[in-house]
């Protein structure tokens, strides 16, 4: 088994990254030229996916009548919306994560009817995504726990969507044990090991 998850066909789409077996996410380019002379036409992308993303999601907050400071940021290839607001702002009525899932699709089904171009847009509301994050570094501790205590050789977390796993890969490679992804769709999920 090897430290590297497979992309099926269906889910090519949702990256264009490719994994080194060091464990680092690499932009695959075959021509480092081509790749440095794009790099500002890609960031250019990226910040107008944003602007694009924060006007429609300033919108649908002002169609709910929510408070809430739009921040965008682009990194590692993805453009990032972060909506917050004061502790007693109404916003937390947005901030489940399957909420913010929905709504990061929604969003990125705006921004793609703009630009023509697929998304691979990063939606937090409330803070949302490190209240994620850390839930994912429980289940991952627990995964591990259960591996050295020998109650299993390998442990299957819950499926989950492609930028949850990738927060899984990073957690358990940074701890020295290896993951992969499996199963299709909706059931696609990461198997934790020991290396």
């Amino acid at each position: 088994m090897s430290d590297v998850s497979q992309i099926t066909p269906t889910e090519q789409w949702e990256t264009d990254d490719s994994v080194s077996e060091g464990g680092e996410v690499v932009e695959s380019t075959t021509d480092e030229t081509a790749a440095v002379s794009q790099a500002p036409a890609r960031a250019e992308s990226l910040e107008d996916e944003g602007d694009i993303a924060a006007d429609y999601i300033e919108e649908l907050l002002d169609i709910c009548d929510l408070d809430g400071d739009i921040d965008i940021d682009a990194r590692a290839g993805r453009a990032y919306v972060s909506v917050n607001s004061s502790e007693d702002s109404n916003l937390r009525l947005l901030s489940n994560p399957d909420t913010v899932q929905a709504l990061q699709e929604l969003t990125r089904l705006a921004v793609q009817t703009k630009t023509g171009g697929f998304s691979r847009l990063i939606l937090d509301v409330g803070g949302s995504r490190q209240i994620r994050e850390a839930e994912l570094s429980r289940l991952v501790e627990t995964a591990i726990e259960r591996i050295d205590s020998g109650v299993s050789s390998s442990v299957s977390l819950e499926p989950m969507s492609s930028y949850e796993r990738k927060v899984v890969h990073d957690l358990v490679a940074a701890r020295g044990y290896v993951s992969a992804s499996e199963g299709d769709g909706r059931d696609r999920h990461t198997v934790v090991s020991a290396s």
